[in-house]
């Protein structure tokens, strides 16, 4: 939900002002710092979306209010991009630095930026900016001082209850996934009678993708890409095309059962089991894993590659080097725990149990946290269009206590 508000239904006493006759801006005084010159030290050197080192030396030594200049954040919103320091501080030129002279007004200003959307100020999608002239020319609903500190007071009470709820319900959502992650853990490295070790290039056929563009038109089988894969789930209905000769096709078609490796960025070493794909094949950024034997299941060995001692091997570059990286050949080396055919079994229908438990939590947990962002938002709705009362910090604490969305 964004923040949205009517000129005309201001309350009398409110005006429509922007933040150069707000404040007073600093940028002129920032000084950048490239890491290989930073001292360290125990003063925050702050950047677009926080602090991003510790250096000797500061430039500020007051309160202020940093926005942020640059950045995907700006868009994402992960992070506030508006955030308050005090005290001892360097700052980069990643963020403008406003001066208030009233505390409160700085509060006021930080929440409504806070709120609204920036896309319509932002210049550039592939690197979004928000310069000074843009950012002067926000029109924020401005109240009297006294108005101010009313409306800062109750979301401060309100805010508190909420962020302590999303804290704890953010909690919970952790201690689900860890649950199913420490049963994971505990099957392989605890294992059982009958166990063995096996390398995977013994067991299976390991391969890199095909190498094509990527085409929105339907001129050959589907090609999964590393971006497709998210949450390790994969939309067919979004994954690209691409042109394929039939000999090429037959020996990179993707099959129920197949394994696929990302191997560069951040993902690397992620994994996803693929179940009934539509005629497709894999990109040459993946990795891909063909079992030669039934005898060892696709769904058991998916769980090897989500516990963390192969999280650890990942890390190190797969094979134990700290030299790092990620191929074929190392994949091909790793040596994983297999249990026998019927306890297989077993290990994979208790994971599916569980993990469809932490599932429903998980979704549980969400809708939770999305519930109360949205409570948040509904709130600041109301201070600043003047509708805020008392009551509202009251109920929506009450509420966000009892893991409520009211």
């Amino acid at each position: 939900m964004q923040l949205t508000f009517d000129s005309e239904q201001l309350p009398v006493s409110w005006e429509i002002k922007y933040l150069d006759k707000l404040s007073e801006n600093l940028d002129s005084k920032r000084v950048p710092i490239t890491k290989s010159l930073r001292k360290s030290g125990n003063i925050p050197y702050y950047g677009a979306s926080g602090i991003v080192d510790y250096v000797a030396g500061y430039i500020f030594d007051e309160d202020l209010l940093l926005v942020s200049e640059d950045g995907a954040n700006l868009l994402a919103r992960t992070y506030p991009i508006a955030f308050s320091i005090t005290g001892k501080t360097w700052v980069n030129n990643h963020a403008h630095i406003l001066r208030f002279k009233e505390k409160t007004t700085q509060r006021f200003i930080e929440y409504y930026l806070n709120s609204i959307s920036l896309e319509p100020y932002i210049s550039g999608m592939a690197q979004p900016k928000l310069n000074q002239k843009s950012l002067n020319s926000i029109a924020i609903p401005f109240p009297p001082l006294p108005e101010q500190k009313r409306i800062v007071a109750i979301l401060d009470e309100a805010f508190e209850g909420i962020d302590r709820a999303i804290a704890n319900t953010e909690k919970n959502l952790a201690n689900a996934r860890e649950l199913f992650e420490s049963y994971l853990n505990a099957i392989f490295t605890q294992k059982g009678d009958g166990w063995e070790e096996k390398k995977l290039g013994d067991i299976s056929t390991i391969s890199y993708g095909y190498t094509e563009k990527a085409s929105q038109e339907p001129i050959g089988p589907k090609f999964l890409r590393i971006t497709d894969i998210q949450d390790n789930q994969v939309n067919w209905e979004t994954v690209p095309f691409c042109a394929i000769s039939e000999k090429d096709y037959v020996k990179h078609k993707l099959s129920t059962g197949d394994i696929v490796f990302a191997r560069t960025g951040a993902t690397t070493g992620k994994s996803f089991l693929v179940i009934n794909p539509p005629d497709a094949v894999c990109a040459s950024y993946l990795i891909r894993l063909c079992l030669k034997s039934k005898d060892l299941m696709p769904e058991f060995l998916i769980l090897y590659f989500q516990t963390k001692q192969y999280r650890e091997l990942i890390s190190l570059g797969i094979s134990g080097s700290a030299q790092g990286g990620f191929n074929a050949s190392k994949l091909a080396d790793l040596v994983i725990p297999v249990a026998i055919d019927i306890e297989q079994v077993h290990i994979v229908d208790r994971a599916k149990e569980l993990l469809e438990q932490t599932q429903r939590l998980e979704a549980i947990y969400r809708q939770k946290i999305a519930a109360l962002n949205e409570l948040k938002q509904s709130i600041l709705q109301k201070a600043f269009t003047g509708e805020l009362t008392a009551d509202t910090a009251n109920q929506t604490t009450k509420a966000a206590n009892e893991g409520i969305a009211a």
